[in-house]
């Protein structure tokens, strides 16, 4: 009896990640989720991806806690405001506060740790090179840089002659073709959460850049975003 492949999700609980999980699923991967309490403003998103895990009956999830809050320098883990109603090009023109400082190469690190343990070869993480907000750690040159240093830095690498790849389904896709996708899979997008500043209620702000991103994501893909924002009209 073939044995099932295992393999890391990275799952934030947003639309990407959520996503991420329905094509590991049906590429054939027994998922393994892996989210963090990174020291973020808003652990809402750590709600959506719990929801996550139990609707799509993932077969474990593990939530990490690290501390990226004692070095601050993001909007997301620092008193500094999130940036609101910026038009996409301005998105693309520099790095925005948003960005969490190596984030990505730390998520990676645990992710790679975690799969080591396992005997899982596979990491997947919801990277994306076009809708994106500017994140260095989001582009294809990083990720292949990080799945060359995986080999080489890891015993599953070197003496257990295991490749191990790290798979980012969504980084040539428009948001549109994301939200296509993940409909086409059965994604539930009304458990999933993209806000960088949502409400206490946990209704998303229709202004950040996430938000702007998401709501041009499901308008250009003909679909109705299904999650409660604070301005009514947004959604």
């Amino acid at each position: 009896m073939t044995a099932i492949k295992k393999a890391i999700v990275l799952l934030s609980g947003g639309l990407d990640s959520t996503t991420c999980v329905a094509i590991a699923r049906d590429q054939g991967f027994a998922v393994y989720g892996l989210s963090f309490r990174y020291g973020q403003r808003h652990t809402i998103e750590l709600e959506a991806a719990r929801r996550v895990a139990q609707s799509m009956q993932i077969s474990h999830h593990v939530v990490a806690e690290i501390d990226l809050g004692i070095f601050g320098g993001s909007a997301l883990t620092d008193d500094i405001p999130v940036p609101k109603g910026r038009s996409h090009e301005d998105m693309s023109e520099d790095v925005p506060v948003t960005y969490v400082p190596a984030r990505n190469t730390i998520f990676l690190s645990f992710a790679l740790a975690y799969a080591e343990v396992l005997g899982a070869n596979d990491i997947f993480i919801g990277v994306n090179a076009l809708d994106y907000s500017g994140y260095p750690d989001c582009r294809p040159e990083f990720i292949a840089a990080f799945e060359k240093m995986a080999n080489l830095a890891t015993k599953a690498g070197t003496q257990d002659h295991r490749k191990l790849n790290i798979h980012t389904p969504l980084i040539h896709m428009s948001k549109a073709e994301i939200i296509r996708t993940g409909l086409s899979l059965g994604v539930d997008y009304s458990l999933t959460t993209s806000c960088y500043d949502p409400a206490k209620d946990g209704a998303a702000c229709g202004q950040c850049d996430a938000c702007l991103l998401r709501l041009k994501g499901f308008a250009e893909a003909n679909a109705r975003d299904p999650i409660p924002y604070q301005d009514a009209m947004t959604s």
